[in-house]
């Protein structure tokens, strides 16, 4: 990557694949996971943040669409460039076609990674407080109805981690909710795109004074 003239800005999940690339510490600035619950919440974080870098560097967001978080975001001296890409699913698998593959062959796919199983808030966790409050058979029941519409647990291996305790986790919620389970090599290409600068058809680039915009991140 290029050490001079970039910050990054991600959240927890892609923070932590940027640090096994190679990305110090001083360039990348972590926002948590939970705000992408709250939309509104993180375009406010993530417009603060751009706001408050100095000089006239490029900003580089490690993000998505993610429900729209990213749209209208801007910044007067710097260049921002983010992944045409909706969420960071796509990042971990290399790329949006990848992403959209995955969901076409089997679109009750609940995706996960490292980072997710331990930033998200996820359905096993939320199984495990309701358990706790209202003993497994209601917390399962009600479970299971969250994720009706899910049909497997894909698990990405980027490459960065020893993957043996995460494997199990997604194994277990598998098993518990009755949904299948499958492991997939991931990809490091676009984020490595990202930080060379390579940033063709598949970046968004707003120069300065200029907002994201939905059109940017539509079609193909």
């Amino acid at each position: 990557m290029e050490e001079n003239g970039v910050t990054i800005i991600a959240c927890a999940t892609v923070a932590e694949e940027l640090r096994c690339l190679g990305v110090p510490g001083e360039r990348l600035r972590t926002l948590d996971f939970g705000l992408h619950a709250f939309p509104e919440k993180l375009r406010e974080a993530l417009q603060e943040e751009i706001d408050s870098v100095p000089g006239s560097c490029d900003i580089l967001l490690g993000y998505g669409l993610c429900s729209n978080a990213v749209l209208g975001l801007r910044s007067s001296a710097h260049r921002l460039v983010v992944p045409r890409v909706d969420d960071c699913i796509a990042l971990f698998l290399g790329s949006r076609s990848e992403h959209l593959r995955q969901l076409s062959e089997q679109p009750g796919t609940y995706f996960l990674t490292k980072g997710w199983v331990e930033a998200a808030d996820l359905p096993y966790h939320e199984y495990l407080r309701m358990a706790e409050r209202y003993g497994e058979e209601r917390a399962l029941r009600v479970a299971r109805i969250m994720l009706a519409n899910y049909t497997r647990v894909l698990l990405i291996d980027t490459g960065n981690y020893r993957m043996r305790e995460y494997r199990d986790f997604a194994r277990s919620m598998a098993d518990l909710f009755g949904l299948a389970f499958e492991e997939v090599a991931g990809s490091n290409r676009m984020l490595v795109k990202m930080l060379a600068g390579e940033w063709d058809s598949e970046f968004v680039v707003a120069e300065p004074g200029t907002s994201l915009e939905l059109n940017d991140f539509l079609g193909e």
